[in-house]
Order: structure tokens, then C-alpha cells, then sequence
């Protein structure tokens, strides 16, 4: 016995040894040799488990923990049993195990915090993280905080809250790369992309003063940063830009598989329906191991949107609908997969099909009906169905009294030529302002239009509501009276001649206007011309007063034919036709002239006879004779260019876009250098 504990404590020596130096492959094996000797010893136990965690063997953990549950407690390994769970992913077991303690350590708390995190319980995972921070000092301060703002981008992005600002110091790269996360939440990018240059001013500086860091591990480290710097510029509309900061991220090949399939994925929103090769090949960065567990549910969302789309834009149609009714059948309350499905059935020409299944997810889903009406709407006006899409665009609650919905509505009402209709748009978005903003500019503007409008096509009577109700406004407004007056007229004559005592008189409408100042200024139209002098015989008589002058028209002279002759009689049969006359003897037959069009396609008469060689002169052999040298070569024939045009290359993610050299044509040999 002395012996064998001897070699126990030897063997706990040895533990501490090399828990201390972090060789926790050595110690597991020292601790397994104590387990040998003393079986179910509880802290031989508990150290195997934190050898195993930190070996990262977490299945391995477990199961030590689940065969020796009873000899070691739960309170015991509270901690890694929880963190094990955690970190292969089990978030909701690793929370039912934190929470099964009655009192939680701080280190249980850090753990929660990311439990929280991971489950997208953004309120509780702050409010843990802000009663560590203020209940807590030790050397972790710091990671704490940049927890704590990785908390609060979280809110800004996926839940657009606006948290408090909790005063956090942007010391570090991370905390100032969280807070521009916070600003692009917000919708301020400008600031964002300010806040991301100095947090890779930050990143370089942190990693210049440790030697052994190479330019490679501090562009794998800056690639986050830059990858969210060319989201913003994608959201600004510098896409090109944006797509060749997306490559340089990709072309690092980071290990975060997180980062390169939203790199990738908003590489494929870019291309859209171009460059669909790329995006195939970019697409497969999406379905890496992992990536469920990296990313938050709106962006795993928005990548399987993408692939749907992307598979509808290279025409696999069945693999469209097979996506899209998955993502259905996952959101059932979501209508972009229902969109997408329709816009698979419009590109085969089934716009029927594609309003049934509007129609049926609105009527199912009120909530989330608006854009799918729209839809509708968009699918009827294709059609040329004007009055039904007036209508499904009217019963859209959300939009009904919005200024463009109205000016839509009255455009194509207008069109149809339903008068009626279009008026009792007007009539009811102006009874939905006046009890809901009465006197406020949206309102004034709608009366207007809609008295305007009653005006244009003659309903004087119907007019003349809105036109009292804006006189009383503004009883300055002359025109509003001017167009009052002209409708009371057709009804009440009375009460337009007491309105039209308002107007103002006469006198207080002139204006001191110099009337030849005026028509001789520089954008005058109208030029007065003045009269031309009359002198000598052209002197017109002295008439009356009751006479009216009467301007002659000078009759022009007739042309006479260029060989008249005044002398010769003229010929009395001058009025017949040619054919009628006595001394008509017909055409002189000559020779025939040349048929065009005759005989075989593109051939004359007189290419005919010159292709006759009977009637040639005998023409010397075209072939040298033996002995003789041929003076002239003939020309060659134009031969096709062997230069091959460029092509534009697609961008790779292999390389920097290198170009194939294309082969070219050999050059034949013969008459004429070719």
C-alpha cells in the first residue's frame, strides 16, 4: 500500500506539472493512471473532464460525466457539463443546465450570456452581461465589454431597437468595429464606414508590436472589417467596389466559415441574374459544415432566399419550387417565398396559377397581405385588367390613403374613363384627413387636386364643395374665388353675383404697365410693323367715312412656252390627246432594247453575248509555258483574319483574372503568300 501511494502522489505530481505548462494530453494520461489505482475518485474524476475539455473532446466529456453522474453531483460540474453542450452546439440543453443551479457562479454567468446570445435573447443576454461588468473586477474586464457591444449591434441589426448608449470606450478593434455594426443598424453609413477605418487602424497598430504576427495573419484578421466596409459601400451603391473588396475576402480564404458565406452570399446578390457562373461556384461557400451554428437566423434566411433565386435564374425550375416551398413551410407567415414561386410561374407564362396563389396567402396571412396585393395588382395591370387591380389596390388598409396610392388610383381610373370612381377615391381620402388631420397640407392638397379634377371634367356642381372649403382658407385666394363664381353660375346665379362682390374692382387690379415698353422688350413675341410711305401717284383717294378700304390682288402674267411663236397659228387640235390626233402616226419601231429581268437571275442580254467565247478574240494561256517566265502574279484572295477578337473573361476566384491566350491560325503556303 505504501508503495502504490507513493506512485498516486507521484501521479498527482505529475497532473500539476503539466496543467500548469497546458500539456493536458500528458495529464489526462497521469490521471488515468490515478483512476486505475483509485477508482471513482472525485477529483481524479473532475480533473479528467477538464482535461478532456480542454482537449477539446466534448462527447468524450459527456459521456464521463453521464456513466459517474451519481459519484460526482450536479453542482459539481455544473460548468462543463453546460459548456460541453454549448460548444457541440446543444443551446438549449447547455440552458436547461445552467439554469437547473440555484446560484450561478461568475464564470456560469459568462456562459449563460453566450447561451443567450446564441438563442437571440438579446434583453436578457444585456442585462447579464451589464450586472457582470458592474459586479465584477478581474483581467476579463475588457472581453466583457466588447461582449456587451456585440450585444447591442445584435439589437440595432436584427431587432431595429435603439438601445441606451451604454458608454462603452472604443479602445480596441473589436469595440470599435461593434460600434460601427451599431451605426450601420441605425441606417447611418456614413459614420459606419468611418468607424470600420479606425478600427483597422486599430487592428494594424494592435499587431505591429507582436513580431511573430506576418502580414498574412493580419489581412485574415482585417478580412471581417473589410468584408462589412464593402456591405456598406453594396448598401451605398458602389457595387463595384464592393464586389472587389467581397474577392479579396474570399481569395484570403479565411477560416471563419461564417464570414465567407456572407461574403459569398452578397457576392450572388450583386451578380443577380449575371455572371451566374460565378454565383454557382460562390453559392457552395453557403453549404460549408458549421455554418448553421455562425450565423444569426435572418442572414441563414436570407442566404436559402438567395438560393432559391439563384436557381430560378438559371431555369432549374423544380429545384426553385422544392427551395421555396421549404422556406414556405419554415415561415409559413413570410411572403417572400411566396413571391418567389410566383415569379418562377410568370417566367412560365402561368400568370393565372401565380394570382391563385396570391390570393390564397393573403387571404390566409391578412397580416403580411400588403406586398402580395400589390402583386396582384402589378400581375392584373400585365394583363390589362385596370379595373380589377383598382380594386385589390383599394382594399389594401395599410396603403388606401397614402398620396401615391390615390394618384394611382385616379391615373388609371382616369384611364378607363370611370369618372365616378376616381372621384370617390378623392371623396374618401378627403373624409379620412379631415377626421384624422384636419387643415394639415396633405388635406388642403387633396381637396384641391380633387376639386381640379371635378373641374377638368366639367362636374362644376360636384366642385363645388372643395372649392368652398378652400376658399374659407385663404379668402385671398382670387383664383379659388374666380373658379367658385364660374360653378355657382350653372347652379345659383344668385349666389354668384353675391361672390363675385368679393372679387377685387377694376382699379386695384390695374397695373401701371407701359404697353410699348413692353411689346418692343427683348422677349416680346409680337413685333409691330410699321406702315410704309406713300408718296406720289400711289396716294390713296379721299373716301368717306362709311367706305371700307379694299385691298386689290395683282393677277400674275401667264408663262408662255419657251419656243411661242406670236406669228404661227396655234395648232387646234392642241386639247387632244396625242393618240386622238389626225396626224398621229404612232412610234417609230426601233431596236429592242435590253430586257432587264429575263432569262436566268442577275443575267443581260449583254452579258450573255460577252460571255459567248465563240465571239472573243482567242486570249493566251493562262499557265506559263515550259521555258518562259510568268511577268505577273495574281492577286490573292482576301483570306479571314487569323487575329481571334478578345474575350471578356468572368471573374474567377482562382486568380487575379487571367487571361488564355487564344490559338491562333496557321498560315497556308501557295500563290499569293498565303
Amino acid at each position: 500500500m505504501s508503495s502504490g501511494g507513493g506512485s498516486v502522489d507521484s501521479l498527482w505530481t505529475e497532473v500539476n506539472r503539466c496543467g500548469q505548462n497546458g500539456d493536458f494530453t500528458r495529464a489526462l494520461k497521469a490521471v488515468n493512471k490515478i483512476l486505475h489505482e483509485v477508482k471513482e475518485d472525485v477529483t481524479a474524476l473532475h480533473c479528467k473532464i477538464v482535461c478532456l475539455v480542454q482537449n477539446c473532446s466534448f462527447k468524450e466529456a459527456l459521456n464521463v460525466m453521464n456513466t459517474y453522474s451519481k459519484v460526482l453531483g450536479s453542482e459539481l460540474i455544473v460548468f462543463e457539463k453546460a459548456y460541453c453542450e454549448y460548444r457541440l452546439n446543444r443551446v438549449e440543453s447547455a440552458l436547461k443546465t445552467i439554469e437547473s443551479v440555484s446560484e450561478q457562479t461568475d464564470k456560469l454567468k459568462e456562459l449563460y450570456g453566450q447561451v443567450l446570445y446564441r438563442m437571440e435573447r438579446y434583453d436578457e443576454c444585456k442585462a447579464v452581461y451589464t450586472d457582470l461588468i458592474r459586479n465584477s473586477q478581474d483581467e476579463y474586464e475588457e472581453e466583457r465589454k466588447t461582449n456587451l457591444s456585440a450585444v447591442v449591434a445584435a439589437m440595432s441589426t436584427w431587432e431595429k431597437a435603439s438601445p441606451d448608449d451604454l458608454g462603452l470606450s472604443e479602445t480596441t478593434y473589436e469595440l470599435s468595429y461593434n460600434a460601427a455594426c451599431t451605426l450601420i443598424g441605425r441606417g447611418q453609413l456614413t459614420e459606419a464606414l468611418n468607424k470600420l477605418q479606425e478600427a483597422e487602424e486599430l487592428c494594424r497598430v494592435f499587431f505591429s508590436e507582436d513580431s511573430d504576427i506576418t502580414e498574412e495573419d493580419v489581412e485574415s484578421e482585417l478580412a471581417v472589417i473589410h468584408s462589412q466596409m464593402a456591405y456598406i459601400m453594396q448598401l451605398q451603391g458602389r457595387t463595384e467596389e464592393a464586389l472587389q473588396l467581397y474577392n479579396q475576402v474570399i481569395k484570403l480564404k479565411p477560416s471563419d466559415v461564417g464570414l465567407l458565406a456572407v461574403t459569398a452570399n452578397n457576392i450572388i446578390t450583386i451578380n443577380k441574374d449575371q455572371n451566374v457562373f460565378d454565383s454557382k461556384k460562390k453559392v457552395k461557400l453557403t453549404n460549408a459544415d458549421g455554418v448553421e451554428y455562425k450565423l444569426a437566423k435572418k442572414q441563414l434566411q436570407a442566404i436559402e432566399f438567395n438560393k432559391a433565386l439563384l436557381a430560378m435564374y438559371t431555369n432549374q425550375a423544380d429545384q426553385c419550387r422544392k427551395l421555396s416551398s421549404g422556406l414556405q413551410s419554415q415561415n409559413p407567415g413570410h411572403p417572400r417565398p411566396v413571391l418567389i414561386q410566383v415569379a418562377q410561374l410568370c417566367r412560365e407564362k402561368q400568370h393565372s396559377k401565380a394570382i391563385e396563389l396570391l390570393q390564397r396567402f393573403s387571404d390566409q396571412h391578412p397580416d403580411s397581405a400588403s406586398g402580395i396585393k400589390l402583386t396582384m395588382a402589378q400581375l392584373y395591370l400585365t394583363q390589362g385588367h385596370v379595373t380589377k387591380a383598382c380594386d385589390i389596390l383599394r382594399s389594401i388598409e395599410d396603403f388606401k390613403h397614402k398620396q401615391g396610392m390615390i394618384s394611382a388610383l385616379v391615373s388609371m381610373y382616369s384611364h378607363e374613363e370611370d369618372i365616378d370612381s376616381a372621384i370617390d377615391v378623392f371623396s374618401q381620402a378627403i373624409q379620412y384627413y379631415q377626421s384624422e388631420q384636419p387643415g394639415s397640407s396633405v388635406h388642403l392638397a387633396l381637396v384641391r387636386e380633387a376639386a381640379d379634377f371635378k373641374l377638368k371634367y366639367g362636374r362644376k356642381k360636384e366642385a363645388i364643395t372643395d372649392l368652398e372649403q378652400l376658399w374659407k382658407q385663404n379668402t385671398n385666394d382670387i383664383h379659388t374665388l374666380a373658379q367658385l363664381i364660374s360653378a355657382y353660375s350653372l347652379v345659383d346665379q344668385d349666389k354668384a353675383k353675391s361672390l363675385s362682390k368679393h372679387l377685387p374692382s377694376p382699379e386695384s387690379m390695374s397695373f401701371n404697365v407701359d404697353v410699348d415698353e413692353l411689346e418692343n422688350s427683348h422677349g416680346a413675341n409680337y413685333v409691330r410693323k410699321k406702315a410704309a410711305k406713300v408718296t406720289g401717284e400711289n396716294l390713296p383717294k379721299e373716301q368717306g367715312q362709311g367706305d371700307v378700304k379694299k385691298k386689290k390682288k395683282k393677277k400674275k402674267k401667264g408663262k408662255l412656252p419657251k419656243n411661242y411663236d406670236p406669228t404661227a397659228n396655234p395648232d387646234p387640235e392642241r386639247w387632244l390627246p396625242m393618240r386622238e390626233r389626225t396626224y398621229y402616226r404612232g412610234r417609230k419601231k426601233g431596236k429592242k432594247k435590253e430586257q432587264v429581268g429575263k432569262g436566268t437571275q442577275g443575267a443581260t442580254s449583254g452579258a450573255a453575248s460577252d460571255l459567248d467565247a465563240s465571239k472573243t478574240a482567242s486570249s493566251p494561256p493562262t499557265s506559263p509555258r515550259p521555258g518562259s517566265a510568268q511577268t505577273s502574279a495574281s492577286t490573292p484572295a482576301p483570306a479571314a483574319s487569323n487575329v481571334v477578337p478578345p474575350r471578356q473573361q468572368k471573374p474567377a476566384a482562382a486568380g487575379p483574372g487571367a487571361r488564355k491566350k487564344a490559338p491562333q491560325k496557321k498560315k497556308k503556303g501557295g500563290k499569293g503568300g498565303w
